[in-house]
Protein backbone atom coordinates (compact mmCIF):
# COMPACT_ATOMS: atom_id res chain seq x y z
CA UNK A 1 0.00 0.00 0.00
CA UNK A 2 1.26 3.62 -0.96
CA UNK A 3 1.82 6.44 1.71
CA UNK A 4 -1.36 8.19 2.56
CA UNK A 5 -1.29 11.32 0.56
CA UNK A 6 -3.75 14.52 0.86
CA UNK A 7 -6.59 14.54 -1.39
CA UNK A 8 -9.74 16.94 -1.77
CA UNK A 9 -12.76 14.24 -1.98
CA UNK A 10 -15.54 14.91 -4.24
CA UNK A 11 -18.79 12.03 -4.41
CA UNK A 12 -21.97 12.67 -6.92
CA UNK A 13 -24.68 10.37 -6.45
CA UNK A 14 -27.75 9.46 -8.40
CA UNK A 15 -31.07 9.18 -6.54
CA UNK A 16 -33.33 6.33 -7.73
CA UNK A 17 -30.57 4.82 -9.82
CA UNK A 18 -31.87 1.40 -9.28
CA UNK A 19 -35.27 2.15 -10.15
CA UNK A 20 -34.53 2.36 -13.75
CA UNK A 21 -34.08 -0.35 -16.26
CA UNK A 22 -30.48 -1.07 -17.82
CA UNK A 23 -30.98 1.60 -20.63
CA UNK A 24 -32.06 4.66 -18.75
CA UNK A 25 -29.29 3.42 -16.42
CA UNK A 26 -26.40 3.44 -19.25
CA UNK A 27 -27.75 6.86 -20.13
CA UNK A 28 -27.98 8.56 -16.45
CA UNK A 29 -24.07 7.30 -16.12
CA UNK A 30 -22.74 8.48 -19.39
CA UNK A 31 -24.52 11.77 -18.00
CA UNK A 32 -23.13 11.75 -14.79
CA UNK A 33 -19.75 11.60 -16.30
CA UNK A 34 -20.30 14.13 -18.89
CA UNK A 35 -21.81 16.72 -15.46
CA UNK A 36 -18.44 15.71 -13.52
CA UNK A 37 -15.74 16.61 -16.49
CA UNK A 38 -17.82 19.61 -17.45
CA UNK A 39 -17.95 20.86 -13.53
CA UNK A 40 -14.09 19.95 -13.11
CA UNK A 41 -13.56 21.83 -16.46
CA UNK A 42 -14.94 24.56 -14.84
CA UNK A 43 -13.26 24.76 -11.93
CA UNK A 44 -9.79 24.52 -13.78
CA UNK A 45 -9.14 21.44 -12.27
CA UNK A 46 -7.34 18.99 -15.08
CA UNK A 47 -7.45 15.57 -15.50
CA UNK A 48 -3.69 15.52 -14.47
CA UNK A 49 -4.51 16.63 -11.16
CA UNK A 50 -7.49 14.24 -10.78
CA UNK A 51 -8.55 10.24 -10.09
CA UNK A 52 -11.33 8.85 -10.56
CA UNK A 53 -13.32 5.49 -9.33
CA UNK A 54 -16.59 4.44 -10.79
CA UNK A 55 -18.76 3.26 -8.17
CA UNK A 56 -22.21 2.41 -10.91
CA UNK A 57 -24.41 4.87 -10.00
CA UNK A 58 -21.98 7.16 -8.08
CA UNK A 59 -18.32 8.33 -9.25
CA UNK A 60 -15.42 9.08 -6.69
CA UNK A 61 -12.65 11.78 -7.77
CA UNK A 62 -10.14 12.04 -5.82
CA UNK A 63 -7.94 15.82 -6.44
CA UNK A 64 -4.90 16.84 -5.82
CA UNK A 65 -4.37 18.90 -2.69
CA UNK A 66 -3.06 21.98 -5.30
CA UNK A 67 -6.08 22.39 -6.74
CA UNK A 68 -8.64 25.20 -6.03
CA UNK A 69 -11.41 23.86 -3.34
CA UNK A 70 -13.23 27.72 -3.91
CA UNK A 71 -13.21 27.21 -7.23
CA UNK A 72 -14.33 23.57 -6.89
CA UNK A 73 -17.06 24.53 -4.59
CA UNK A 74 -18.70 27.55 -6.99
CA UNK A 75 -18.41 25.51 -10.06
CA UNK A 76 -20.91 22.85 -8.36
CA UNK A 77 -22.93 25.29 -7.00
CA UNK A 78 -23.40 26.60 -10.58
CA UNK A 79 -22.29 24.63 -13.08
CA UNK A 80 -24.06 21.22 -11.74
CA UNK A 81 -27.86 22.63 -11.40
CA UNK A 82 -27.20 24.68 -14.87
CA UNK A 83 -26.81 21.21 -16.56
CA UNK A 84 -28.88 19.44 -14.48
CA UNK A 85 -31.53 21.87 -15.89
CA UNK A 86 -30.36 21.83 -19.38
CA UNK A 87 -30.86 17.71 -19.35
CA UNK A 88 -34.23 17.28 -17.27
CA UNK A 89 -36.46 20.03 -19.72
CA UNK A 90 -35.63 17.60 -22.48
CA UNK A 91 -35.64 13.84 -20.96
CA UNK A 92 -38.00 12.38 -20.46
CA UNK A 93 -39.70 11.15 -17.29
CA UNK A 94 -37.71 7.69 -16.73
CA UNK A 95 -34.48 9.31 -17.65
CA UNK A 96 -34.60 12.42 -15.05
CA UNK A 97 -31.16 12.63 -13.28
CA UNK A 98 -30.84 14.29 -9.82
CA UNK A 99 -27.60 14.35 -7.36
CA UNK A 100 -26.48 14.17 -4.18
CA UNK A 101 -23.06 15.64 -3.81
CA UNK A 102 -20.56 15.23 -0.98
CA UNK A 103 -16.92 17.66 -1.43
CA UNK A 104 -14.39 16.78 1.66
CA UNK A 105 -10.87 16.80 2.51
CA UNK A 106 -8.44 13.61 4.26
CA UNK A 107 -5.45 11.24 3.61
CA UNK A 108 -5.64 8.46 1.20
CA UNK A 109 -3.93 5.89 -0.11
CA UNK A 110 -4.15 3.01 -2.79
CA UNK A 111 -3.76 -0.71 -2.09
CA UNK A 112 -2.02 -3.15 -3.80
CA UNK A 113 -5.32 -3.89 -6.26
CA UNK A 114 -5.69 -0.61 -7.15
CA UNK A 115 -8.40 0.76 -4.33
CA UNK A 116 -8.42 3.42 -2.01
CA UNK A 117 -7.93 3.56 1.80
CA UNK A 118 -8.44 6.17 4.17
CA UNK A 119 -11.07 6.44 7.26
CA UNK A 120 -11.41 10.45 5.35
CA UNK A 121 -12.68 8.81 2.80
CA UNK A 122 -15.06 6.79 4.48
CA UNK A 123 -16.41 9.47 6.18
CA UNK A 124 -17.23 11.02 2.95
CA UNK A 125 -19.21 7.91 2.06
CA UNK A 126 -21.26 8.25 5.14
CA UNK A 127 -21.60 12.03 4.45
CA UNK A 128 -22.73 10.91 0.86
CA UNK A 129 -25.35 8.39 2.32
CA UNK A 130 -26.68 10.21 4.88
CA UNK A 131 -30.46 9.75 4.91
CA UNK A 132 -30.99 13.79 6.05
CA UNK A 133 -28.62 14.64 2.67
CA UNK A 134 -31.51 12.25 0.67
CA UNK A 135 -34.11 14.22 2.14
CA UNK A 136 -32.56 17.47 1.01
CA UNK A 137 -32.35 16.36 -2.46
CA UNK A 138 -36.37 15.56 -2.67
CA UNK A 139 -36.96 19.40 -1.69
CA UNK A 140 -33.97 20.69 -4.14
CA UNK A 141 -36.04 22.05 -7.16
CA UNK A 142 -32.92 22.22 -9.74
CA UNK A 143 -32.37 18.51 -8.31
CA UNK A 144 -28.96 18.94 -6.54
CA UNK A 145 -27.82 19.05 -3.10
CA UNK A 146 -24.27 19.46 -1.51
CA UNK A 147 -23.09 18.80 1.69
CA UNK A 148 -19.17 19.60 2.78
CA UNK A 149 -17.18 18.58 5.51
CA UNK A 150 -16.61 20.31 8.49
CA UNK A 151 -12.99 20.89 7.31
CA UNK A 152 -14.05 21.78 4.14
CA UNK A 153 -16.39 24.53 6.03
CA UNK A 154 -13.44 25.89 8.11
CA UNK A 155 -11.03 26.07 5.81
CA UNK A 156 -13.21 27.48 2.50
CA UNK A 157 -16.98 28.35 2.98
CA UNK A 158 -16.98 30.19 6.26
CA UNK A 159 -14.59 32.80 4.73
CA UNK A 160 -17.75 33.81 2.39
CA UNK A 161 -15.32 33.87 -1.07
CA UNK A 162 -17.45 35.28 -4.34
CA UNK A 163 -19.60 32.62 -5.36
CA UNK A 164 -19.30 30.38 -2.18
CA UNK A 165 -21.56 32.26 -0.07
CA UNK A 166 -21.13 31.04 4.17
CA UNK A 167 -24.64 32.09 4.49
CA UNK A 168 -25.96 29.40 2.35
CA UNK A 169 -24.63 26.85 4.70
CA UNK A 170 -26.55 25.37 7.49
CA UNK A 171 -24.87 23.29 10.35
CA UNK A 172 -26.34 19.48 10.47
CA UNK A 173 -25.67 16.50 11.97
CA UNK A 174 -25.76 12.83 9.69
CA UNK A 175 -26.72 10.31 11.16
CA UNK A 176 -24.89 7.16 9.68
CA UNK A 177 -23.93 3.77 11.32
CA UNK A 178 -20.40 4.87 12.57
CA UNK A 179 -22.50 7.67 14.78
CA UNK A 180 -23.49 10.98 14.37
CA UNK A 181 -21.69 12.94 11.84
CA UNK A 182 -20.90 16.52 11.52
CA UNK A 183 -20.90 18.66 8.32
CA UNK A 184 -22.76 21.56 6.34
CA UNK A 185 -26.12 21.33 3.90
CA UNK A 186 -26.25 23.80 1.44
CA UNK A 187 -29.46 25.24 1.16
CA UNK A 188 -32.32 24.85 3.57
CA UNK A 189 -32.46 21.78 6.04
CA UNK A 190 -35.44 19.53 5.63
CA UNK A 191 -37.87 19.84 8.67
CA UNK A 192 -36.29 22.82 9.93
CA UNK A 193 -32.83 24.58 10.90
CA UNK A 194 -32.08 22.99 14.09
CA UNK A 195 -30.74 19.73 13.12
CA UNK A 196 -26.99 20.26 15.04
CA UNK A 197 -27.77 19.69 18.75
CA UNK A 198 -25.40 22.27 20.39
CA UNK A 199 -23.59 23.59 17.10
CA UNK A 200 -23.97 27.20 15.88
CA UNK A 201 -27.15 28.46 14.88
CA UNK A 202 -28.95 26.20 17.77
CA UNK A 203 -32.90 26.47 19.30
CA UNK A 204 -31.63 29.27 22.94
CA UNK A 205 -31.66 27.40 26.07
CA UNK A 206 -34.90 28.90 27.92
CA UNK A 207 -33.59 30.79 30.85
CA UNK A 208 -30.11 31.48 29.79
CA UNK A 209 -30.82 34.84 28.69
CA UNK A 210 -29.76 36.59 31.88
CA UNK A 211 -33.09 37.82 32.62
CA UNK A 212 -33.97 35.08 35.65
CA UNK A 213 -31.93 35.67 39.34
CA UNK A 214 -28.64 34.40 39.52
CA UNK A 215 -28.85 30.81 41.06
CA UNK A 216 -28.66 30.75 44.88
CA UNK A 217 -29.48 34.62 45.26
CA UNK A 218 -32.81 35.90 47.23
CA UNK A 219 -35.72 37.66 44.71
CA UNK A 220 -36.19 41.17 46.07
CA UNK A 221 -39.17 43.43 46.22
CA UNK A 222 -39.64 47.03 46.94
CA UNK A 223 -42.16 47.95 49.59
CA UNK A 224 -44.98 50.91 50.10
CA UNK A 225 -42.44 53.18 51.99
CA UNK A 226 -40.00 52.91 49.10
CA UNK A 227 -37.25 50.34 50.32
CA UNK A 228 -35.79 47.47 49.06
CA UNK A 229 -37.15 44.04 50.84
CA UNK A 230 -35.11 41.01 50.73
CA UNK A 231 -37.51 38.00 51.27
CA UNK A 232 -35.99 36.21 54.74
CA UNK A 233 -36.60 32.87 56.77
CA UNK A 234 -37.39 33.19 60.29
CA UNK A 235 -38.07 30.64 63.02
CA UNK A 236 -40.50 31.32 65.65
CA UNK A 237 -40.22 30.12 69.75
CA UNK A 238 -41.77 26.69 68.81
CA UNK A 239 -39.68 26.03 65.88
CA UNK A 240 -42.10 26.97 63.36
CA UNK A 241 -40.37 28.70 60.25
CA UNK A 242 -42.11 31.68 58.77
CA UNK A 243 -41.28 34.31 55.97
CA UNK A 244 -41.09 37.76 56.62
CA UNK A 245 -38.80 40.33 55.19
CA UNK A 246 -35.77 41.99 55.93
CA UNK A 247 -36.23 46.07 54.99
CA UNK A 248 -32.80 48.15 53.72
CA UNK A 249 -32.99 51.93 53.29
CA UNK A 250 -32.77 53.30 49.80
CA UNK A 251 -31.35 56.08 51.36
CA UNK A 252 -29.56 54.60 54.38
CA UNK A 253 -25.85 56.74 53.83
CA UNK A 254 -27.67 60.65 53.75
CA UNK A 255 -30.36 59.50 56.80
CA UNK A 256 -27.88 60.93 59.83
CA UNK A 257 -30.19 58.85 61.91
CA UNK A 258 -28.26 55.55 61.46
CA UNK A 259 -25.49 56.44 63.61
CA UNK A 260 -27.44 57.15 66.50
CA UNK A 261 -29.27 54.22 66.31
CA UNK A 262 -26.25 52.25 66.34
CA UNK A 263 -25.69 53.72 69.92
CA UNK A 264 -28.21 52.15 71.91
CA UNK A 265 -27.80 49.98 74.89
CA UNK A 266 -27.67 46.27 74.02
CA UNK A 267 -30.90 45.70 76.36
CA UNK A 268 -32.81 47.22 73.70
CA UNK A 269 -32.70 44.66 71.29
CA UNK A 270 -33.49 42.10 74.09
CA UNK A 271 -36.92 44.14 75.17
CA UNK A 272 -37.62 44.26 71.18
CA UNK A 273 -37.05 40.64 70.98
CA UNK A 274 -39.54 39.69 73.93
CA UNK A 275 -42.21 42.38 72.79
CA UNK A 276 -42.01 40.65 69.69
CA UNK A 277 -42.68 37.09 70.83
CA UNK A 278 -45.73 38.84 72.82
CA UNK A 279 -47.07 40.03 70.15
CA UNK A 280 -46.80 37.89 67.39
CA UNK A 281 -49.86 35.67 67.43
CA UNK A 282 -49.90 31.82 65.79
CA UNK A 283 -49.57 31.74 61.85
CA UNK A 284 -53.18 31.93 59.96
CA UNK A 285 -53.48 29.41 57.34
CA UNK A 286 -54.13 30.29 54.10
CA UNK A 287 -54.52 28.89 50.74
CA UNK A 288 -51.24 27.92 49.18
CA UNK A 289 -50.23 29.99 46.23
CA UNK A 290 -52.78 32.93 46.91
CA UNK A 291 -51.30 36.40 46.45
CA UNK A 292 -51.33 39.73 48.52
CA UNK A 293 -53.36 42.79 47.41
CA UNK A 294 -57.33 41.39 48.08
CA UNK A 295 -56.65 37.75 48.79
CA UNK A 296 -55.35 35.62 51.30
CA UNK A 297 -51.64 35.65 51.62
CA UNK A 298 -49.73 32.62 50.27
CA UNK A 299 -47.69 32.42 53.76
CA UNK A 300 -47.48 32.82 57.34
CA UNK A 301 -48.93 36.14 58.87
CA UNK A 302 -48.14 37.80 62.04
CA UNK A 303 -50.58 41.02 63.54
CA UNK A 304 -48.23 43.32 65.71
CA UNK A 305 -50.98 44.50 67.97
CA UNK A 306 -49.24 45.38 71.24
CA UNK A 307 -46.78 48.53 70.01
CA UNK A 308 -44.43 49.13 67.85
CA UNK A 309 -41.33 46.07 67.78
CA UNK A 310 -37.75 47.65 67.04
CA UNK A 311 -35.09 45.75 65.85
CA UNK A 312 -32.66 48.56 64.71
CA UNK A 313 -32.43 50.90 62.15
CA UNK A 314 -35.39 52.97 60.07
CA UNK A 315 -39.05 53.11 60.14
CA UNK A 316 -41.24 51.13 58.49
CA UNK A 317 -44.71 52.24 58.18
CA UNK A 318 -47.58 50.08 57.03
CA UNK A 319 -48.42 46.44 56.35
CA UNK A 320 -45.78 44.67 54.64
CA UNK A 321 -45.51 41.50 52.13
CA UNK A 322 -42.74 39.21 52.01
CA UNK A 323 -41.95 37.59 48.34
CA UNK A 324 -42.44 34.29 49.65
CA UNK A 325 -46.47 34.90 50.69
CA UNK A 326 -45.49 36.21 54.81
CA UNK A 327 -47.33 39.17 55.73
CA UNK A 328 -46.62 41.64 58.22
CA UNK A 329 -49.33 43.85 59.47
CA UNK A 330 -48.56 47.42 62.13
CA UNK A 331 -45.75 49.99 62.15
CA UNK A 332 -42.34 48.32 62.86
CA UNK A 333 -39.58 50.17 64.22
CA UNK A 334 -36.79 48.78 62.93
CA UNK A 335 -34.50 50.85 65.54
CA UNK A 336 -34.21 54.06 67.76
CA UNK A 337 -32.28 56.10 69.97
CA UNK A 338 -31.19 55.24 73.61
CA UNK A 339 -33.89 57.25 75.29
CA UNK A 340 -37.25 56.10 73.64
CA UNK A 341 -39.49 53.65 75.37
CA UNK A 342 -40.34 50.22 73.11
Amino acid sequence: MTDPVSRTILLLDIEKYSDRDDVAQAMLRRKLYDIADRTLEAAGIAETLRSRADRGDSVMELIDAGASVRSLLRALLTEVPAQLHAYNRMASSTAQIRLRGVVAGGYVAVDEHGGWVGSDLNHACRLLDAQLLREALRSRPDGFALCVSEGVHAGIVRHDHPGVPAADFRPVTLDSKNGPLRAWLHGPVPGGDDHCGTGAGETPVPGASGDGPAPGSRPRTETAAGTTATTATTTTADGTAAGGTTATADRAAADGRADADAAGPARQGTTASAQTAQAAQPAQTVPEGAAPGGHAPAGPVFHFTGGAPRFGGSLVAGDQHGVSGGQVTGDVRLGGSAGEDA
